[in-house]
């Protein structure tokens, strides 16, 4: 069964960091590009980061985003990180985190799993 856990979502500061967490099982990880997006009530999904993790690693960030936010993975762990740091209220969101088998993308029209979701909330 495939599954995608995120955690390290919380409460902060504008200013602030946090690192998210996506805990994958149930699929060979490194045949998967992982992608972080996030999703505010009202609005649709949008994506933030991805990563091939297979041995190419590229990497791919929305522009509300580069400069603040990094995307990593650990492959022995089957785990992908997002860093982020000099947080703004405007980050405040559900982020989500997904797997395809396509190349990493932006679109979560590509993503074929999705975890539950961990709440990102940065007050002023």
């Amino acid at each position: 069964e495939v599954q995608l856990v995120e955690s390290g979502g919380g409460l902060v500061q504008a200013g602030g960091s946090l690192r998210l967490s996506c805990a994958a099982s149930g699929f060979t990880f490194d045949d998967y590009a992982i992608g972080w997006f996030r999703q505010v009530p009202g609005k649709g999904r949008e994506g933030v980061s991805c990563i091939s993790t297979s041995t190419d690693g590229s990497t791919y960030y929305a522009d509300s985003v580069k400069g603040r936010f990094t995307i990593s993975s650990d492959n022995a762990k089957n785990t992908v990180y997002l860093q982020m740091n000099s947080l703004k209220p405007e980050d405040t969101a559900v982020y989500y985190c997904a797997a395809t088998t396509e190349v990493a993308g932006m679109s979560p029209l590509t993503y074929d799993y999705w975890g539950q979701g961990t709440q990102v909330t940065v007050s002023s």
